[in-house]
């Protein structure tokens, strides 16, 4: 027999309704260039001789990686800047002019995994322990429980990924379609509060998502956590609405009700809805930061070019940032530890971290 969920108890006394940078609508950013980080010649430059220091060490790959480790004098300073604006301010960022057609792939990862080190600490990202992971189709499909949506060309639906700051640099794109979208989970939850407070409120209790086959030791195959939460002052989200509806399919797992199922199809609403949303397309050199805590991203469906060499491919990172908000309990369940710099990732039996460039 199913079980059924446990008494709710007294209505959750919701947050006041939020304000700040990073209660934004899309639309605000059209037309706006404070959003992005061109590089001048001098910058590339300085990234270079990095890389090229960095190289020449007897190193079998390039982590483990950290800011000393790259120095960036000029523009080290500017990714620090860029760091406190994801953290207070409006979440996102996009750096354009990363010479990647002119770099070999080992010598872009090394630059973007250096880059990277000036916002954060490199987080596994699978069970393989992948300090660098490689977004593109591998002809798999999210109907396999066992796969993870990146791994396809479908579209991945708004989702926070399970670290403090995703970033994203784009080696090629596809044929068509694989836009980047991102919207404000703090515009989300006001707008929520407006509308149906009542639905709000579900959305504060834990629920049951997915871990899609990647479980630490000790846990259950899902985790249980609220998609916002509310701690020291800070209002959290967290959500994959897939893994959501996917760990349905494990029988302990607390059913959804329909209040909830209700709730989930309203966030989404309003996730979908373009005066809300930004949407970007990301082109071969652009490096896009966003924080998972106040942002949800998404990716749509892409049709790739025939040829190999040609099709859709993405380098991500998974940051543990420095000076980050403190999370609730409940995000150890998937974060491993909720320790400020040193949380998130995916970590199992047999996890050994490595960077693969392939």
């Amino acid at each position: 027999m199913v079980p059924m969920n446990a008494d709710p108890g007294p209505p959750v006394a919701l947050p006041p309704e939020q304000s700040g940078p990073c209660a934004w609508y899309g639309p605000q950013w059209h037309g706006r260039e404070d959003w992005i980080v061109r590089l001048a010649d001098s910058d590339v430059d300085e990234i270079e001789a990095a890389v090229r220091a960095w190289d020449a060490q007897p190193r079998a790959d390039p982590a483990p990686m950290r800011a000393a480790d790259f120095p960036l004098p000029n523009l080290g300073p500017r990714l620090a800047a860029i760091r406190d604006e994801l953290l207070n301010g409006r979440g996102f960022s996009l750096v354009k002019g990363v010479p990647v057609r002119r770099w070999s792939r080992r010598h872009a990862a090394i630059a973007f995994m250096g880059m990277g080190a000036h916002v954060g600490l490199a987080r596994s990202q699978n069970a393989q322990g992948h300090l660098l992971g490689h977004v593109r189709d591998l002809g798999l499909s999210s109907t396999d429980p066992s796969v993870r949506i990146y791994q396809t060309h479908e579209r991945q639906t708004f989702h926070t990924d399970s670290c403090d700051v995703v970033a994203l640099l784009c080696l090629v794109e596809a044929r068509r379609g694989g836009d980047s979208l991102l919207v404000s989970s703090t515009t989300i939850f006001n707008e929520m509060r407006r509308r149906r407070p009542d639905l709000l409120a579900c959305l504060f209790e834990p629920l049951a998502t997915d871990r899609r086959g990647e479980v630490p030791v000790g846990m259950k195959p899902y985790f249980e956590i609220p998609v916002f939460s509310w701690h020291a002052g800070f209002l959290t989200a967290i959500y994959q609405r897939q893994y959501i509806d996917s760990a349905q399919r494990f029988p302990d797992a607390p059913r959804l009700t329909p209040a909830q199922v209700e709730a989930l199809d309203l966030f989404d609403a309003l996730a979908e809805d373009p005066s809300l949303h930004l949407r970007m397309r990301l082109e071969p050199g652009d490096l896009q930061f966003v924080h998972n805590h106040t942002l949800l991203h998404d990716r749509t469906a892409f049709e790739d070019w025939p040829q190999p060499a040609r099709r859709r491919h993405l380098l991500r990172l998974w940051l543990a940032v420095p000076g980050a908000r403190p999370l609730p309990d409940a995000f150890a369940q998937r974060y491993g530890s909720t320790t400020v710099g040193d949380r998130g990732g995916i970590v199992v039996p047999g996890t050994r971290a490595c960077v693969p460039l392939d």
